[in-house]
């Protein structure tokens, strides 16, 4: 029997035939064990509201940024439905079910709100799944929903025992940098990661490559070079003007640098400025960049500055800390959390690294290369972008030597970072000499901190820099 169409209704199944060369009993009952005739689309299904999940930190709404779908497509689980954009994050909604979209509820650029219906997907009521009150009466996330709300472009590969792993332990897969073939998450991506969060330290891979030191006779492999670098030249757009004014809302970003400023106004800061001497730390990053490039990692100064800046939070824990909104009590955080605001096409954002106290340069480099990659593409998570105690701003990579820098509520301290410059300086001899020259500005809070503290970790944090070996004496 070659069909034409086929439609299905309940039970019965109507055939419009254009050529029909056999047809008798065996054939029926042979096409209907095998379910040769099957249908695209379920035209008795049941239809679904699939409202936006509890995305976490509070947020209650979020921007519609860009459909996947449209009306009439099929879609599975685990597909792309829409990429939101939060005041903290932009996060990708994927597909809880298999169907077919029959209503999306907003268009780009709407305001979607937590709790409230997203797109309505018909279902096959036959596959026996939940009924619709089950599927849309649960706003707070749930275990199995949390891993189906990921960062945009990232498809995860990994067993079913890796993903109850991260299951249990409230992970997303997302999150997790893959190192198995086609960046497929192992178990022990899981366990590092959980160990990054939790500040345990684990033994070494027993997979992890060590390079042994070059002899003298060696000589390092040229690392491949990629295109010349190009000068950035401004792009000129032509200017058109309207005469009229324009009103925008302010969404996303935007909306977390307003939320978080007018609460940085209640808080007195004050200022401290000083100039670090890098000469000693230009040569040594030198040496080891060949050596991080091998293992297909940049190395930049920032490693080493917020590194020295965790072994002051050592000495003066206050400046990790944070104070209650009655300003009753301090609360001094185990772990280092240091943030490391980024300029990027979505606006100033500040992820940290987490647990600085127990990880090394390399590691802290490692995780800034991850971090940099996934926010000039727009794709951090809420975990990068939360959870901050302690704030460095790397003002020097557009340029300028000082600033004032904003605390980051509610965290109570903050440095701003300076370009370096090659200056004349004086050594112990009264002799002039070629000074590789940074400088810092630092801000607090006035309640908490006082100036004799931050001006003694400040220079605790200088010696580090100034004379990078005797970090060796306090690294764990």
């Amino acid at each position: 029997v070659c069909t034409h169409r086929v439609r299905s209704c309940s039970s019965i199944r109507f055939i419009k035939s254009k050529y029909v060369c056999v047809f008798d009993k065996s054939a029926l009952k042979f096409s209907h064990q095998q379910r040769l005739f099957r249908t695209s689309a379920v035209s008795c299904g049941q239809i679904v509201q699939f409202k936006l999940s509890d995305i976490g930190e509070g947020i209650t709404e979020v921007t519609v940024k860009e459909w996947y779908i449209k009306e009439g497509d099929s879609v599975s689980q685990f597909d792309s439905i829409c990429e939101v954009q939060s005041d903290k994050a932009s996060v990708t909604i994927t597909s809880r079910y298999d169907g077919v979209i029959r209503k999306l509820h907003y268009s780009i650029d709407d305001i979607a709100f937590v709790g409230k219906p997203l797109v309505d997907i018909e279902i096959d009521a036959s596959k026996g799944v939940a009924s619709e009150e089950d599927v849309v009466e649960t706003p707070p996330m749930s275990h199995e929903e949390h891993t189906h709300q990921e960062i945009k472009g990232h498809k995860t590969l990994a067993t079913p025992a890796v993903r109850r792993l991260a299951m249990e332990n409230n992970i997303k897969l997302s999150e997790v940098v893959g190192t198995g073939k086609d960046n497929r998450i192992l178990k022990e991506d899981i366990l590092n990661y959980l160990a990054k969060q939790t500040g345990a330290i684990l033994p070494p891979s027993p997979k992890a490559e060590i390079v042994p030191p070059l002899r003298k006779t060696e000589t390092v492999p040229a690392a491949p070079k990629d295109k010349a670098r190009k000068i950035p030249v401004p792009v000129s757009r032509p200017i058109a003007f309207s005469g009229k004014d324009k009103t925008e809302p302010v969404t996303g970003f935007q909306k977390a640098m307003v939320k978080t400023m007018s609460a940085a106004l209640k808080i007195p800061h004050f200022g401290y400025c000083d100039e670090i001497d890098l000469t000693q730390l230009v040569q040594l990053r030198e040496e080891l960049k060949p050596l991080a490039e091998l293992r297909g990692v940049k190395l930049s100064f920032m490693p080493f500055f917020i590194k020295a800046a965790s072994l002051g939070l050592l000495q003066y824990p206050i400046l990790n800390a944070s104070l209650d909104e009655n300003c009753q009590n301090v609360t001094y955080k185990a772990s280092h959390n240091i943030g490391v605001a980024m300029d990027t096409e979505q606006g100033l954002i500040v992820p940290n690294v987490k647990n600085v106290q127990v990880c090394s340069v390399f590691d802290i480099a490692v995780e800034l290369n991850r971090l940099q990659s996934l926010g000039s593409a727009g794709q951090l998570g809420t975990s990068d972008l939360t959870g901050g105690t302690f704030t460095l701003s790397n003002i020097g990579t557009i340029g300028g030597t000082y600033a004032k820098p904003v605390i980051l509520p509610p965290e109570v301290a903050i440095g701003a970072l300076g370009k370096i410059q090659v200056l004349p300086r004086f050594n112990g001899k009264g002799e002039v000499f070629k000074a590789q020259i940074m400088n810092v500005s630092w801000s607090a809070d006035h309640r908490i901190i006082d100036g004799a503290t931050m001006a003694r970790f400040s220079n605790l944090w200088k010696s580090y820099l100034e004379n990078p070996a005797s970090m060796l004496l306090d690294l764990k």
